[in-house]
């Protein structure tokens, strides 16, 4: 990826974070770049187009650092889906955690037939099947129940921290994702 590209998705990514996706116009993300709309459109064709390679990478990213700590921490598989929230925790009270970006993508583009709306959905989804594919390793029998609880309680935990950074609930959506856990490794 060019030097210039780069800057303009992180510059963007920052900007939607905290003004809105919709609030920030081209004008504002050249000016804050340092570039020019004809740079930013030799990279996106759209502002479309540059808002949902803003969504891929920040999920990437989030998902490559995820993956990495329980895979250098972790080595059981039932040690992974237990150690999930732990990490999910230390990203949310970490100074790079500016909320999900999907969650406040699929908030600003509500109509299910919008292509930032459909990538929103499914990144939810593909995080819900990384919880389902970590709990089916863990040999829980009802994977697909679980996941679908831990990824309520990640997106609800993220979304209520991002408007109001250190509210407690990430806290308690961790002791929560522990009780579940535990239930449905003890089930039969």
């Amino acid at each position: 990826m060019s030097v210039l590209k780069d800057k303009i998705l992180v510059v963007a990514t920052d900007l939607f974070h905290t003004r809105g996706i919709n609030s920030t116009g081209v004008d504002t993300i050249v000016a804050v770049a340092g570039t020019t709309k004809m740079t930013l459109y030799k990279y996106f064709n759209t502002k479309e187009q540059l808002i949902i390679e803003v969504l891929q990478k920040s999920q990437q990213d989030f998902q490559a650092w995820l993956d990495e700590k329980l895979n250098a921490n972790t080595k059981k598989p039932a040690d992974k889906i237990q150690y999930l929230f732990d990490y999910i925790e230390e990203w949310v009270n970490s100074s790079a955690f500016i909320g999900v970006g999907f969650i406040k993508a699929s908030a600003e583009f509500p109509n299910e037939e919008n292509a930032i709306h459909k990538l929103s959905s499914q990144q939810s989804r593909e995080f819900r099947q990384f919880i389902s594919k970590l709990a089916t390793e863990a040999n829980i029998k009802d994977a697909d129940g679980l996941a679908l609880q831990l990824s309520l309680l990640f997106e609800g935990a993220a979304q209520a921290e991002q408007m109001k950074r250190g509210s407690g609930a990430i806290k308690y959506a961790k002791k929560a994702a522990k009780i579940l856990i535990e239930g449905a490794i003890k089930q039969p």
